[in-house]
């Protein structure tokens, strides 16, 4: 089994790996750096949590020289806020006794810091794609120096709407330059996105998107409802040891309002939300409190099942059941990071099911199912979305058939609007209407 140690590295990139008390390269870690190295373009796509961060950072640090110019020569594009500050922390990290300037910019605050901080000059710029886009236009940046191109969680960038963006900024590079993408599943509109733009490209797969990762134990619960999810999530989490940093998934933010709310009348302070409609600081500081342990409770959306680096998850609970089973992986990778032993808890209720049977064939594997506790109150409370519609007989608009108010028009009320009777005459005599085009067109159609 290889080390870092084996890896030509210099002596500063070996101390910041000591600090970080890494010793043994995962997979993907280790494929990467050779051939990134080589230059050549690279599609890696590996389980979410298996340090893809590090796969592409670390080759390209060891080759980046010293330099004082202002423009960047690394471009590394991430989907969300969230991660554009985790991985400029991170490459902090790894860069620790190297001399790199590193800014990263992203959309949601004042763009005139951003543009500032850019001006100072960086040697690496993390962004996203909307805002690193709206620099250029503004001529705050300049992407003529770039040599290496980096694109992570690709396919959430395409699935979040920067299509467009991503492919104006690969318009505006330097045509010299190596690409490197990486990504937890391979889609049709990213293998597009790899065919227009990439040459060649040597490809790194570690593990297909449906294989579940051996050191996640997981478990699901059938659950009737909405409210009844509560009062189960509430009992389960009564147990403060063995749930001692739990992340919620909720697949909208309505939802994850909703759930947050009902957490904090029983949990107070332990429990924080994140999803989009929330401040970038309100994101950032509930990302911070959960991850120094001040909150044990974090309601997400699936903004965080992606990238996001959260160490000692100790479960991940799947509070609904999402439709696409490519979700459910990603979701539960935030726990058993690292090697670690993690736990993974689903619930679903009879219309979710399906989703359920979709992950499983996935997956090819059964989850197990716990049979529900008995002190556990079910609810009869139901949210908006899961109250029946109420179906009006008499409604002649209704799809469940015409009521005994409807009747059939009378004869004088069937009439349709014809135009006038002088144009229907004109139509009858001349066929056509004359027009300054063509003045012999009816003299033509009489004969």
């Amino acid at each position: 089994m290889s080390t870092f140690q084996d890896f030509d590295l210099s002596n500063q990139l070996h101390y910041a790996i000591e600090d970080l008390g890494f010793v043994t390269p995962t997979p993907i870690q280790e494929q990467s750096f050779s051939v990134i190295r080589s230059g050549k373009d690279v599609v890696g796509i590996a389980q979410t949590g298996t340090g893809k961060t590090f796969a592409y950072m670390l080759p390209l640090l060891r080759d980046l020289s010293f330099s004082k110019q202002i423009n960047p020569r690394i471009l590394v594009l991430v989907p969300t806020r969230e991660l554009v500050v985790q991985v400029v922390e991170q490459i902090d990290s790894f860069a620790k006794y190297l001399n790199v300037r590193t800014v990263g910019v992203f959309g949601g605050v004042n763009m005139n810091a951003q543009k500032q901080a850019v001006a100072q000059g960086s040697d690496v710029i993390v962004a996203t794609p909307g805002r690193l886009y709206d620099l250029v236009l503004a001529r705050a940046l300049q992407l003529k120096s770039i040599k290496k191109l980096v694109i992570d969680e690709v396919d959430v960038m395409l699935d979040l709407g920067f299509r467009f963006q991503i492919t104006n900024i690969f318009e505006l590079l330097p045509e010299q330059r190596q690409n490197i993408m990486f990504s937890a599943t391979m889609t049709d509109d990213v293998s597009v996105l790899i065919d227009d733009f990439f040459v060649t490209p040597h490809k790194i797969s570690i593990a297909v998107s449906g294989t579940p990762l051996e050191n996640i134990s997981q478990q699901c619960y059938a659950v009737p409802n909405f409210y009844t999810k509560v009062n189960l999530l509430s009992h389960i989490l009564k147990d403060k040891d063995t749930y001692s940093k739990v992340l919620v998934f909720v697949s909208y933010k309505r939802g994850a309002d909703r759930l947050f709310e009902a957490m904090q009348e029983q949990y107070g302070e332990e429990a924080c939300v994140i999803h989009s409609n929330k401040t970038q600081n309100y994101r950032l500081r509930s990302i911070r409190q959960f991850d120094e342990g001040s909150n044990r409770i974090l309601v997400s959306t699936d903004i965080m099942a992606r990238g996001l680096d959260l160490e000692k998850i100790t479960h991940v609970f799947n509070f609904d059941t999402p439709n696409y089973p490519e979700n459910y992986m990603h979701r539960i990778g935030r726990t058993g990071r690292a090697e670690e032993e993690g736990n993974s808890i689903l619930f679903y209720t009879e219309k979710e099911k399906s989703f359920k049977e979709s992950i499983e064939e996935l997956m090819d594997y059964q989850i197990p199912t716990i049979e529900f506790p008995s002190e556990v109150e079910i609810s009869d409370q139901l949210t908006p979305e899961e109250q029946p519609r109420i179906k009006e007989g008499n409604n002649p608009n209704s799809k469940t058939g015409l009521g005994p108010g409807f009747h059939e028009k009378k004869e004088k009320n069937m009439k349709t609007n014809q135009g006038g009777s002088y144009r229907r005459e004109i139509a009858k005599k001349y066929k056509k209407p004359k027009t300054k085009g063509d003045k012999n067109y009816n003299k033509r159609n009489k004969r």
